[in-house]
């Protein structure tokens, strides 16, 4: 059983982690990240004559969700520059891509998202980053030197998109 820490403080947790295209390694969790996933389908009522009550009837879904909260410390010096990169990787995921094309952006980067078999069983999902949010508390120490917090909370919102195979 693996651990998340060992005599000498906190371990990268290989298999939860947020893999961005273009940036190389994955972002491993060295802590578990707080995780919500949500989904909703629509089943209207139908009324039909005669009957007491509608008949519910599947419609459609709405997409399917996934809140990551990440904490980001600071163990060491080297963490300083470790967490601001982590963040402007994350940042830039929201961003368009310039297109190579025709248009002016490329639709939005695909990451693979994975904790363990908690979101899904074997392969990674694919989701889209829809919207991040950054704390950057007061009640913890500051390096005086980049203005960075030793401690960043991270919450990130993505929401999962399937291959046309998938569907």
């Amino acid at each position: 059983m693996p651990k998340a820490t060992t005599g000498c403080g906190l371990d990268p947790i290989r298999s939860c982690y947020i893999q961005i295209p273009g940036f190389g390694d994955p972002i491993y969790m060295d802590n578990l990240p707080e995780i919500s996933d949500g989904k909703q389908a629509t089943y209207p009522d139908n009324n039909i004559i005669g009957r007491s009550t509608p008949l519910k009837a599947y419609s459609h879904s709405d997409a399917r969700t996934i809140s990551w909260s990440m904490h980001l410390f600071v163990k060491k010096r080297e963490d300083i520059a470790g967490n601001l990169a982590i963040l402007r990787r994350l940042e830039s995921a929201v961003y368009p891509r310039d297109n190579q094309g025709p248009g002016p952006y490329a639709p939005p980067v695909i990451c693979k998202i994975k904790c363990g078999d908690l979101l899904s069983v074997g392969a990674p999902l694919c989701a889209i980053l829809k919207s991040y949010s950054v704390k950057f508390p007061t009640d913890v120490a500051w390096d005086a030197e980049k203005l960075t917090p030793y401690k960043m909370d991270i919450d990130l919102s993505f929401e999962v998109v399937y291959s046309s195979n998938d569907l």
